[in-house]
């Protein structure tokens, strides 16, 4: 199991780092992504905290943690830049909030998230053929979420990958404990919105080839 999406209590989560690690080293996982959402306020303090972590927690656990951000509710203009900046300050993965059917998510915000490059577009809602094509086109990977309300459009957002071969991934966007996706709960996540067994399987392998590219951290 692999999660490239979730929170601590950096932002609106509930654990600190070392204990929500450990949560999912129980369940068997390989990776797990902290995510916590920023915007220009915050940057600066967030990812070197991520980065001492997991400098701290890599040499002692089966799972890997990742350093990542997810830019939240940010001006689509500020996207590219806050995108830069997260990773020159040292993300190995920037996650944008997508347009999520249940958050006044500003529209354009899709689109200005892939146009910069980001790794992975979080439960974009009613995206757009046009931008799945650009998902695509640069290998970003289109968010099926297993939270309550972003969930909601997992189906289409199936349906428009599908439709342009743009990559996928199943992410828990975890705050708490009981967030956490197991094996058989990420499947029928995938099942659920109309993938094949095969469709699932090769989410499963595309989260696993952009974890290995990145480079260890402790």
């Amino acid at each position: 199991m692999i999660d490239l999406h979730t929170h601590t209590f950096f932002s609106d989560g509930a654990l600190v780092p070392a204990e929500h690690v450990r949560r999912v080293e129980a369940l068997g996982y390989k990776a797990i992504a902290i995510t916590d959402h920023a915007d220009s306020s915050n940057i600066h303090f967030l990812i070197p905290a991520l980065l001492k972590a997991a400098r701290d927690l890599n040499p002692h656990t089966t799972t890997r943690l990742i350093v990542g951000v997810e830019l939240t509710h940010v001006p689509p203009a500020l996207i590219d830049p806050l995108t830069k900046e997260a990773r020159a300050l040292g993300a190995q993965l920037v996650v944008v909030h997508g347009e999520t059917p249940v958050e006044p998510v500003v529209p354009g915000t899709n689109r200005a998230a892939l146009e910069a490059g980001v790794d992975v577009l979080a439960h974009p809602g009613f995206i757009t053929e046009e931008e799945a094509t650009l998902a695509a086109r640069k290998n970003i990977l289109l968010e099926l979420s297993g939270r309550k309300g972003h969930s909601l459009t997992n189906g289409h957002v199936a349906k428009m990958a599908t439709r342009t071969n743009a990559p996928m991934a199943i992410n828990a966007d975890a705050h708490g404990p009981g967030d956490f996706l197991t094996a058989a709960m990420a499947q029928t996540v995938g099942l659920g919105a109309g993938l094949s067994l095969e469709q699932y399987q090769a989410i499963r392998n595309n989260m696993t080839a952009l974890v290995e590219r990145l480079p260890q951290i402790g």
